[in-house]
């Protein structure tokens, strides 16, 4: 059963009511999966959540064996779930257990279990579990039964991030390690000590679930028609009159700044219940996953101007500027 053109709206404001609840993690991550299962006409929702190790532990459930969460653990890489984590890719099965990554777990009881669908939760471009739905009868997901669950996903992913999860704690200890270690080229030897400052800073995005969507949709507009402006302003510079590289790379972001297709997605993402902000990161991710199955080269090439259209239009969104607006230290080790 496809689900209804406000389901995921109606999703994401119930979502919104349990994470402005006061109560523990877990307490809230029981309830979403079982407001995720009722949306979704599912029969199971689960949420593992990825291990320091790398592993997949099970968290959270809604239809398979209660008795499984906290015990259920997948290796690295190890059945669906490893799969899907693994790839950063959902999964869309009508026959599980026909798929030769499926791993049988009986202290689930999901052999009763046929169609499957999991989507990553993605924190910083990096798996931090999966959610998965599942239902007893034979069927293949809809394209938009994956973008609704795609779209939980990212708000599980800031329920992560908050630290109120056990996994989450692990993860962040993870992330503080592996962001110690900064490599570089050279361009001259020696010791350099200032403060640290991104020249395009990522705006991080924490305000997911819009209260007002009409504002949202204005905000976008408007947010949109000023990258195309600053776009524009800069073809009209003299030194981008002549041919080259860096007017290469302005084409690029002129012709995704003005494609209709791009600002469609933008508006159905707010639409469904995102902020601006959060429509923007959703439709980059959407983005990256179709070129990454594409074969052309040229295309794969330009996921990075996509990428770094999508951070001007954020920017804009945050009031945000770049190093060279802002007043910087004297002492500034630029990135």
């Amino acid at each position: 059963m496809a689900v209804s053109p406000s389901a995921p709206r109606v999703l994401l404001r119930r979502l919104r009511e349990i994470m402005a609840r006061e109560q523990a993690g877990e307490e809230r991550l029981e309830q979403i999966v079982v407001e995720i299962a009722a949306n979704m006409v599912a029969e199971v929702c689960s949420v593992y959540l990825r291990r320091r190790d790398g592993s997949m532990e099970l968290f959270a459930t809604q239809g398979l064996n209660k008795e499984a969460v906290h015990k259920t653990h997948m290796k690295r890489g190890e059945g669906l779930v490893g799969l899907i984590a693994e790839r950063a890719e959902p999964l869309n099965l009508t026959e599980a257990q026909d798929h030769p990554a499926f791993s049988y777990r009986p202290e689930t009881g999901e052999e009763a279990y046929h169609s499957f669908l999991g989507v990553p939760i993605l924190r910083g471009g990096e798996t931090a579990g999966v959610v998965v739905v599942q239902n007893r009868t034979r069927r293949h997901y809809s394209d938009e039964e994956i973008e609704a669950l795609q779209t939980t996903a990212m708000v599980l992913a800031e329920l992560i991030a908050s630290g109120e999860l056990a996994a989450g704690d692990a993860l962040d200890d993870a992330d503080r390690e592996a962001m110690q270690h900064v490599t570089g080229i050279c361009l001259s030897e020696g010791l350099a000590l200032g403060h640290v400052v991104f020249h395009e800073p990522r705006v991080v995005v924490t305000e997911l679930i819009a209260l007002d969507v009409e504002q949202e949709l204005e905000r976008l507009e408007a947010a949109t028609e000023e990258l195309r402006a600053t776009i524009d302003e800069m073809f009209a510079r003299r030194e981008v009159i002549i041919a080259g590289e860096y007017r290469d790379i302005l084409e690029a972001y002129r012709m995704f700044a003005h494609d209709r297709g791009w600002n469609r997605r933008l508006v159905e993402a707010v639409a469904t219940g995102l902020t601006a902000e959060a429509a923007v990161e959703r439709v980059r991710y959407d983005m990256r996953l179709r070129v990454a199955r594409q074969s052309d080269p040229f295309l794969r090439e330009r996921i990075n101007d996509f990428d770094d259209l999508s951070n001007r239009l954020l920017r804009i969104l945050a009031g945000r500027t770049t190093a060279a607006e802002e007043e910087i230290p004297e002492d500034t080790v630029l990135l």
